[in-house]
């Protein structure tokens, strides 16, 4: 028998691709990168614009269908939506006279990388009754 030691493959470590909050501390880039992310997701408008988003059948939503959903002008949602694309978080395109958004898996898969625990179970999302 070999003694060499065995790597344990899907956990993460301080040197490894892609440490979690609780197995390294975050270099100054990649907190001022999160910073941004996390400041375009607090605020209850953009939090709801980008669930809106997201859960859209197809993937993508027109902006004519976010507007009506909230109590405020269509400057202020396209200034909420601005924040979010600056962030990562979702994508535009226009066509013809109107915007169809949809959301950037890639920036929340990483924010849930980096906030999951390593080896921690699954959990309901908070407000969730099982």
């Amino acid at each position: 028998m070999s003694k060499q030691e065995l790597v344990v493959l899907g956990q993460d470590s301080a040197d490894g691709c892609c440490p979690t909050l609780l197995t390294a501390p975050l270099d100054e880039e990649t907190a001022a990168a999160l910073a941004k992310v996390f400041k375009a997701l607090g605020d209850p408008v953009r939090l709801r614009l980008l669930s809106m988003i997201a859960s859209r059948d197809g993937g993508e939503i027109c902006v004519c269908d976010l507007t009506p959903a909230f109590d405020l002008s269509q400057p202020t949602i396209s200034h909420h939506l601005k924040l979010l694309k600056q962030a990562g978080l979702i994508d535009s395109e226009r066509r013809g006279t109107w915007v169809y958004y949809r959301q950037l898996p890639d920036t929340t898969d990483q924010l849930a990388a980096i906030l999951t625990r390593p080896g921690a179970p699954a959990r309901e999302p908070a407000g969730t009754a099982p």
